[in-house]
């Protein structure tokens, strides 16, 4: 049965084939893109009521881009370390605990990281904390493990 499949994608001409990879790689920009836009628009709100001042539209979807980008590489150095850090515990709630404050503080890392390299966007330390913490609770919350 294998073999059919692999039979009929050998027979599709280059037209097929180049539209199948255009296709695919339209819905993995869209599902980027959403993601995106779910961060921008969290974010854009929680700027509203903590009053953090930003110069224009673009400005703010230029933070954004780099909080997901710096977020994702973030991510995979404190997930290593969360791992390493709780292999050995068996209690549940120094587990949530943990996991808790590495979200917390990578989310926190990140935020101040590119709140001091654009200077079109100014965070306060306060407003830092409180979106790092919602972010962290967020993250806990909607991961789909138990």
């Amino acid at each position: 049965m294998s073999e059919d499949k692999n039979d009929s994608f050998r027979d599709m001409n280059k037209k097929e084939k180049a539209a199948t990879i255009a296709g695919i790689a339209l819905l993995i920009i869209l599902v980027i893109g959403f993601v995106i836009g779910i961060f921008f628009f969290g974010l854009a709100g929680l700027f509203e009521l903590l009053g953090v001042q930003y110069q224009s539209f673009w400005s703010l979807i230029g933070f954004v881009v780099s909080f997901f980008l710096l977020g994702l590489i973030a991510e995979l150095f404190f997930k290593v370390i969360f791992k390493l850090t709780v292999r050995n515990i068996t209690e549940k709630i120094k587990i949530v605990f943990f996991r808790f404050s590495f979200e917390f503080l990578s989310n926190w890392l990140v935020l101040f990281t590119v709140d001091e390299f654009m200077r079109s966007i100014t965070l306060s330390l306060k407003a830092e904390i409180i979106i790092a913490l919602l972010l962290a609770v967020l993250e806990i919350v909607f991961d789909d493990k138990d």
